[in-house]
């Protein structure tokens, strides 16, 4: 009998100790899969570091999400870079984790967080300019990029502040307020795409998207330590960006380093030709279908024949161009050191100045924006025409855009003006052309901007050389190259940057560079400020944004107009 009972009594206790081990390995599983959702760090993230997350199963699509809106609720309030949120950002986000949990790993942006300038067509959210007289303008179809980077994977998370219509390169605008310059609060953002350029500084993002008439994909880039790249003209449809010039107008991403660079550029290029934007028709086929990540680590800097465009430096020392100097010297020796041979170019025609008289923006910025504005694919509570914008002078105007603004209105492709200026922009294509072949270059470089970022209420964002890209319709791609000494309002200095530019489709060439240049010589900082991880909030909805517009600089007057 005792030993009957023995054995029960030990079966019993195996039994139960097989269901305590069973209920502490669910107990195990479950937390495990708890704290696997609420982790992920968006700060300084990449796309790859978003798709290992996702792969490993350590965190969840709506978790990547949310980490970004946690930061953006934390820090945009300090720099105002962000003008909306998608409200549709949770449910994309949700939609992607069912995906994942089907086994479904396919996507180059799988639960990529990704911000818009606020020019861009996007479904869900409304396409402004920056400009409150065009708040209410709703787009019903994506720009052909948005949706490449939707078909990708990517969760279209908001848009960004921009100088009011693309025109100046400050970042201030009657809907969305002055952003502020992450690296030294009392300094303009660059722009125009200056609220993308701050917001993935920031780590708001992993990338943004930006366009660009003249300087405003680099800008930004240059002045928050980033990398971006203006395209080959044509390249990337345009169609449902809201637009300045034919001649000019590009589109492009910002990002943190080449290789989140070459993979957004390559979705954004994979729209390929697109009748609703001729310059595309004209791009060989051999220029299509390119994944511009495939040798990023080929090759080698030494070698290389690099042109030094002389004219485009500020020689003059002083507190705002010496950083400038002294960085592009130093950036000079390193490429030397690497075997990179520096070739100096002083051409005439390589002069901002005498550039300026070839830009054609005023001519055709009223036809391009009525243009956009009258499309079918629009709905809302909106202007229909720049004449409109005009009269009602609710826009802000900063000092720099009174003839620009008035001489739109006015202004058209039948000028002769229109006609001098393109047999100008014929002239320095064929300058560029020449100057590459006679001297055997790779790629050209430049400082970005002549001086720092101009500080808050300035008259213009002076000093930059982003027009020699712009009107040649030639490829480029902006790096860091360092910061000034830091001080009081700049912790650890204003960021620099430089061009590197190259001929017409020689994207795959200039990334190479660029990737081989960043990885020798890294200087990618995050802005002091945000340094820090943030908790990730547990959102039932996206919080909405309210952009300060109650910082604009009274050097930048409202509705008034000369």
């Amino acid at each position: 009998m005792k030993s009957f009972i023995s054995v029960t009594d030990s079966l019993l206790r195996a039994r139960v100790s097989v269901i305590f081990w069973i209920l502490g390995a669910l107990f195990l599983q479950t937390s495990t899969v708890h704290a696997h959702t609420d982790a992920f760090e968006p700060l300084e993230s990449t796309i790859e570091s978003v798709r290992t997350a996702l792969v490993t199963k350590s965190t969840t699509c709506r978790t990547v999400v949310s980490s970004f809106l946690s930061r953006i609720e934390r820090f945009n309030p300090t720099v105002n870079a962000i003008l909306s949120l998608n409200p549709d950002a949770l449910v994309a986000a949700d939609e992607l984790d069912k995906k994942l949990a089907a086994g479904d790993l396919s996507g180059k942006l799988l639960c990529v967080p990704v911000l818009l300038k606020d020019n861009y067509d996007a479904v869900g959210t409304n396409t402004t300019g920056s400009c409150a007289d065009l708040a209410g303008n709703r787009p019903t179809v994506d720009t052909p990029s948005v949706k490449a980077l939707k078909k990708e994977g990517a969760v279209i998370l908001g848009k960004t502040n921009m100088h009011e219509l693309a025109l100046e390169g400050l970042t201030v605008s009657s809907l969305g307020g002055q952003t502020i310059n992450p690296y030294d609060q009392t300094r303009t953002p660059g722009g125009s795409s200056g609220g993308t350029g701050v917001a993935i500084a920031t780590s708001f993002a992993v990338f943004g998207t930006g366009t660009d008439a003249v300087n405003s994909l680099r800008s930004p880039a240059s002045a928050n330590n980033l990398v971006s790249v203006r395209p080959t003209w044509g390249l990337i449809s345009r169609a449902g960006i809201m637009p300045i010039s034919f001649t000019q107008d590009s589109i492009g991403p910002i990002a943190r380093n080449i290789q989140d660079l070459a993979v957004a550029l390559t979705v954004m290029a994979s729209v390929g030709a697109d009748e609703t934007d001729n310059a595309t028709l004209l791009v060989p086929p051999e220029a299509r279908g390119i994944d511009y990540t495939r040798g990023l680590n080929n090759g080698k800097l030494n070698g290389l024949r690099i042109g030094l465009l002389n004219g485009f430096w500020n020689h003059t020392v002083s507190d705002e161009t010496t950083p400038v100097i002294d960085a592009l010297e130093s950036t000079i020796d390193f490429l030397k050191s690497e075997g990179v041979e520096i070739i100096n170019v002083t051409e005439p025609i390589y002069n901002t100045s005498s550039m300026a008289d070839f830009d054609v923006q005023q001519y055709e910025f009223k036809e391009s924006l009525n243009n956009y504005l009258s499309s079918p694919s629009l709905t809302g509570d909106r202007l229909t025409t720049w004449d409109e914008a005009y009269e009602s002078g609710k826009f802000l105007v900063i000092p720099a855009q009174y003839s620009f603004v008035n001489n739109s209105r006015v202004w058209s492709p039948a000028d002769p003006g229109y006609t001098t200026a393109k047999q100008g922009i014929d002239r320095l294509k064929a300058a560029v052309t020449k100057t590459f072949a006679s001297n055997k270059l790779d790629a050209v470089i430049y400082p970005e901007q002549r001086n720092l970022v101009v500080k808050i209420g300035s008259p213009s964002q002076a000093g930059r050389n982003g027009i020699l890209a712009a009107l040649a319709g030639v490829p480029v791609v902006t790096v860091p190259v360092g910061f000034s000494q830091p001080s009081p309002d700049a912790p650890i200095g204003v960021p620099i940057g430089m061009e590197i530019l190259g001929l017409p489709f020689s994207e795959e060439k200039l990334l190479n560079i660029a990737n081989h240049f960043t990885c020798l010589r890294p200087l990618r900082k995050t802005p002091a400020f945000a340094n820090d991880i943030v908790p990730t909030k547990p959102y039932v909805s996206v919080p909405t944004v309210h952009p300060n517009i109650s910082n604009i600089s009274p050097a930048y007057p409202l509705g008034v107009l000369y």
